[in-house]
């Protein structure tokens, strides 16, 4: 679309809900996390359950490993995922702030297995991170005068 023909647009702040609905439909996202006292960020798939955000991860990768050396206290994380338009740049983008703990229990971690497809195969070693959101927020890109809140 040419700079000429783009309409104004409007940013729409998004409630706790609304932006963990539209987190949820969609299975791609980026965790954002603490290594060598630096952010790191990975991209992974999720599944949001019971109000958490689980995803599946590589038993000794980076975030793992941190997860698994707070002795079973949680570590703080951000979660982004977004569905936005790179031509018509409308979608919606959505950040939670949360507390991360590896899955241990052996039946939830199974349970987990079955809930998320991830897009690139893991053959065994893999372990699930729940996130518990504390902070969630969220935006909708949208046209000036567009009266729809929601984008899937």
């Amino acid at each position: 679309m040419a700079g000429s023909e783009m309409r104004a647009h409007r940013r729409i702040d998004l409630d706790h809900a609304e932006a963990l609905r539209l987190l949820g439909s969609v299975s791609l996202g980026r965790v954002v996390f603490t290594r060598q006292a630096l952010p790191a960020v990975r991209p992974v798939n999720h599944v949001l359950d019971n109000g958490d955000i689980v995803i599946l991860t590589h038993e000794g990768t980076a975030l793992a490993s941190h997860a698994q050396q707070t002795d079973g206290t949680s570590v703080v994380v951000a979660y982004e995922a977004d569905a936005i338009d790179p031509e018509t740049r409308l979608g919606w983008s959505v950040v939670v702030t949360g507390y991360a703990r590896l899955v241990s229990d052996p039946l939830e971690l199974a349970r987990v297995r079955e809930l998320l497809q991830p897009s690139v195969p893991m053959e065994g070693g893999e372990q699930a991170v729940r996130i518990q959101p504390e902070l969630v927020t969220g935006v909708l890109l949208t046209e000036e005068g567009d009266t729809e809140r929601t984008m899937d």
